[in-house]
């Protein structure tokens, strides 16, 4: 593993690595995901990208999208699908997002521990994003996190909905899995 990266233009420079995120200047490498995984994420992007762009709102990203949420020491996360509003600075032609998505979304794979989810959420909120979705397969649940706000766990029968983030947005948490 190259130990020599710590800032987010070293990783830039070193796409061979693979997936990983940097993580207060310290390279976190990832596995890559099942296929359960995939197929969430995917229906999240699906339903997420469609909508905003059906209504012009911003950009959703696919995973492994990096986002700069902190300068020195350098963070850099990759959530598994993002959503950025209008009005928002646009995406560098090269280089991560400066800043977090308005709108995370992160799907548990089976080994994520719960202190590590617990920590991206904080980070994604601190960073400024207005939500974070965590969607977990195993419980097939969704649970929204906003600030200032308890978090909000939704199952099967539930409805995901944007609220002001994004505005509209409504999905049956089933249709998550599906």
């Amino acid at each position: 593993m190259p130990t020599e990266i710590r800032t987010a233009e070293q990783l830039l420079r070193n796409p061979h690595i693979g997936r990983c995120e940097l993580i207060r200047g310290e390279l976190r490498m990832m596995s890559p995901s099942g296929a359960r995984h995939g197929l969430v994420a995917g229906n999240l992007f699906v339903a997420i990208a469609s909508h905003v762009r059906a209504r012009g709102l911003g950009r959703a990203f696919a995973a492994e999208t990096g986002f700069q949420i902190c300068r020195d020491p350098d963070t850099v996360r990759a959530p598994d699908v993002a959503f950025v509003k209008t009005g928002r600075p646009a995406a560098p032609a090269r280089g991560f997002y400066p800043g977090a998505p308005d709108l995370a979304v992160e799907v548990l794979s089976p080994d994520d521990r719960p202190g590590y989810v617990r920590e991206k959420v904080v980070e994604w909120l601190e960073a400024g994003a207005r939500a974070v979705w965590v969607v977990d397969p195993d419980d097939r649940t969704a649970t929204v996190h906003e600030p200032g706000r308890k978090a909000k766990r939704l199952g099967e029968g539930g409805i995901l909905r944007g609220g002001d983030v994004l505005p509209g947005f409504e999905l049956p948490v089933r249709a998550i899995f599906a």
